[in-house]
């Protein structure tokens, strides 16, 4: 049995580590996808790989600085059995300090969004009724920007827009409100409880055809660089077949 047990604690720490980890929702702040008490699995496998957050995706991040109050600590035998539990990822623990919003811009990006209106990306308004909180406004409550998001970082929002205080509310610290991609955790995947709750949280069909200025003449280029070969190989052709009208066949 302690073998066991072992075994069974060493595979925990390892998916915890390297693949999925458990987070409690403790907030309304990205209602109504998520709710208070829910528990979403975060896949922390595809940054080790080098991928990075895309727009539309929801992340949990760490605090950079200012986002989140002191943290009281109770103290206690519960506290120790959570801080036991949250050690091999099967409850959060009490003294992290993460957050989770939703991705709406990426670095080299613009992003802006005024009273009335809605949250613009590269001058490309974003329709977000698939996940805004019913009733709530783009901006209306925090109007922002233009601002550039710096290589690097990321601008995120929560869905329940009038009751998150996200980028828009920490501009006046370093980067302006954008949290650096080395403070995020890993992507929220799924919804794992309640039971009937169960589901994915993909990313919004809004962000698909979002292009940002690197990505726009990245298809031109391509088609520029495939082009060249063609156009030679076309040249090639219609010299030999002037040469053949002038001069007749040989040999």
């Amino acid at each position: 049995m302690p073998i066991l047990i072992g075994i069974a604690v060493v595979l925990a720490l390892v998916i915890k580590t390297f693949l999925l980890q458990a987070f409690s929702i403790p907030s309304d702040s990205m209602q109504n996808t998520l709710q208070r008490g829910d528990r979403v699995l975060v896949d922390k496998l595809t940054p080790w790989f080098g991928g990075t957050p895309e727009r539309g995706e929801v992340v949990v991040f760490h605090d950079p600085g200012g986002w989140l109050g002191e943290t009281p600590s109770n103290g206690g035998f519960g506290a120790a059995v959570q801080d036991a539990l949250s050690f091999i990822g099967l409850m959060p623990s009490a003294e992290d300090q993460d957050l989770i919003k939703r991705v709406i811009a990426v670095g080299g990006d613009t992003v802006e969004c005024h009273k009335g209106g809605s949250v613009m990306v590269n001058g490309e308004a974003i329709d977000e009724s698939d996940y805004l909180y019913p009733g709530n406004t783009p901006c209306d409550d925090r109007p922002f920007g233009p601002i550039e998001v710096p290589e690097g970082r990321l601008w995120v929002m929560g869905d329940h827009r009038q009751d998150s205080l996200d980028s828009r509310y920490h501009q006046n610290l370093a980067g302006q409100g954008t949290i650096s991609e080395d403070e995020v955790v890993g992507r929220a995947v799924a919804i794992a409880w309640p039971v009937t709750r169960w589901g994915t949280l993909p990313v919004p069909g809004a962000y698909d055809a979002l292009a940002g200025p690197a990505a726009v003449g990245a298809p031109g280029a391509v088609a520029l660089v495939g082009a060249v070969p063609l156009v030679l190989w076309r040249r090639r052709r219609a010299a030999a077949a002037d040469r053949w009208e002038t001069r007749g066949p040989t040999g």
